[in-house]
């Protein structure tokens, strides 16, 4: 196992804050995994997989059994992470700027695009690693004007030439489920099967240039401008792996999901193995421009009477909101028949307020497709 220390701008003296990685398996390799935990620094499933997974690749690189290099930054999000008001984690939104931590990671498809012009190839290996190698330049020369800049400019860095990416975040009350794209659903079902994802949500862009899609979306976009004429592989696949809910810590939990991904690196060939039977896909996967951000027209005592798993029927209840000064009862239904995966933690909902996410089968939203 290698160690490396990265340090981020320091917005004032004294305050320096560093991301460490920890690289193992052969260098230079021919396939590269990256794994971060915790971009949302107020979720911590993740960061205690990542721990469990920490310890078990230092064992299967003794035994010799890493045949890919595996990047793994078990927190990926420092600045997010001190952020305490009154005793509460606030570690989705940087406070400075408002900004969500896992969105506007910086775009550099027109600028790879750009370099790579008159250099392509008929060999998509040849094509594969010349934009790599552009876009390690092209990341290299990018500067950080802030402590949340930076930060982003580290972990695009130490990602920008895995093949494969995965994100470890989690969901306010949810089951197992993802997110990644249509064009890589194929490689990432068998993650999807080991992890027991309920729900699996598939968008090319689902808007905001979030981690996993700046990787993903600049691979889509350079083949559309340049796959007619060349042969432009699919360089990296990204997946964002929503382990449950934010209570979901506890060992056993992380335990399991471990081996999970364990077993989807050896399935995929990064670690030496017999691959592990592919359970059964819980839920088929559904496009993200599907999914149905449930929200209430009031405000009130929030009362769930739906579990995330549950599968719901189009215009069934999902909760109640009371307001216990005028004894109104409103109910809250979905639309559309589909998976309810995650729901809000909180017990008093405002008016307008998203409440649950429903996993419907037919797409029927465009544009910016994420929580904001």
């Amino acid at each position: 196992m290698r160690h490396q220390i990265h340090d981020l701008l320091a917005p004032l003296p004294g305050t320096a804050r560093q991301i460490h990685s920890f690289h193992f398996g052969p260098q230079p390799s021919h396939r590269k995994i990256y794994i971060q935990a915790s971009l949302h620094a107020d979720e911590m499933p993740g960061m205690l997989v990542a721990w469990h997974l920490k310890q078990r690749l230092t064992e299967l690189e003794a035994a010799g059994r890493l045949h890919s290099e595996i990047v793994l930054v078990p927190i990926a999000n420092p600045v997010g992470l001190e952020q305490m008001l009154m005793d509460v984690p606030l570690g989705r939104y940087e406070l400075e700027s408002g900004q969500n931590f896992n969105r506007w990671f910086v775009d550099l498809s027109e600028e790879v695009g750009n370099e790579i012009e008159g250099k392509l190839g008929d060999d998509p290996q040849h094509n594969l690693q010349l934009i790599r190698s552009c876009l390690r330049d092209a990341l290299a020369r990018q500067s950080a004007d802030t402590q949340l800049q930076s930060q982003r400019l580290i972990l695009q860095r130490l990602a920008c030439d895995a093949d494969m990416v995965l994100d470890l975040h989690c969901d306010f009350e949810a089951v197992a489920h993802l997110y990644t794209t249509p064009e890589a659903w194929p490689q990432v079902e068998p993650l999807a099967r080991y992890i027991g994802a309920e729900a699996s949500l598939l968008a090319t862009d689902s808007g905001g240039q979030s981690f996993d899609e700046c990787f993903t979306l600049l691979w889509w976009q350079l083949k559309e401008r340049f796959g007619e004429h060349f042969d432009i592989p699919p360089g990296s696949f990204s997946v964002t792996v929503e382990l449950r809910g934010q209570g979901d810590v506890n060992h056993p939990l992380a335990s399991i999901d471990c081996q999970a991904l364990i077993d989807y690196l050896i399935h995929y060939g990064a670690i030496a193995g017999e691959p592990a039977p592919l359970p059964d896909l819980p839920y088929p996967a559904t496009p993200l421009a599907g999914v149905e951000p449930v929200t209430t027209p009031v405000g009130g005592l929030l009362v769930f009477a739906a579990l995330p798993g549950e599968y719901l029927e189009a215009g069934q209840l999902i909760a109640e909101i009371i307001d216990p000064i005028i004894d109104r009862v409103t109910p809250v239904h979905c639309s559309a028949a589909g998976l309810m995966y995650a729901r809000s933690l909180r017990r008093m909902a405002t008016a307008g307020m998203v409440i649950a996410h429903v996993a419907g089968a037919e797409a029927y939203r465009s544009g910016y497709l994420l929580s904001p």
